[in-house]
């Protein structure tokens, strides 16, 4: 079951302000930035980059960080991206009660999973 319609704001709200606390300059953003989408229950986190042997203009995404909130346990699983390309869960804290703590955590990045 998808977010309602106020979740989602209040969830784009709160997302968008720490995407606009860590994007890189703006000078910088042609060549590197940072997004997110909510789909479902889920809100990701990725770089915007642009494609290696693409044709100019071309951009390819890299995820960052994922966040699935699990309505029956009131709280959000917290995954991140190895290099098999698989979301596996945060093992340092794979459950937390906010989107905020969730934020926190990519934003500490105590293990340098999610920004590398």
């Amino acid at each position: 079951m998808a977010f309602s319609e106020f979740e989602t704001k209040r969830f784009e709200k709160v997302v968008d302000s720490f995407i606009q606390k860590h994007r890189p300059p703006p000078h910088i953003r042609p060549k590197l930035d940072l997004a997110f989408r909510i789909s479902g229950q889920s809100i990701e986190i990725f770089e915007i980059r642009p494609r290696w042997r693409g044709e100019p203009g071309e951009t390819t995404e890299h995820p960052v960080a994922k966040t699935t909130y699990v309505r029956a346990q009131d709280c959000w699983k917290i995954y991140w991206q190895r290099a098999d390309l698989k979301w596996h869960i945060y093992r340092e804290a794979p459950r937390v009660r906010s989107v905020e703590r969730f934020l926190a955590l990519v934003a500490e990045d105590k293990h340098a999973c999610f920004f590398g």
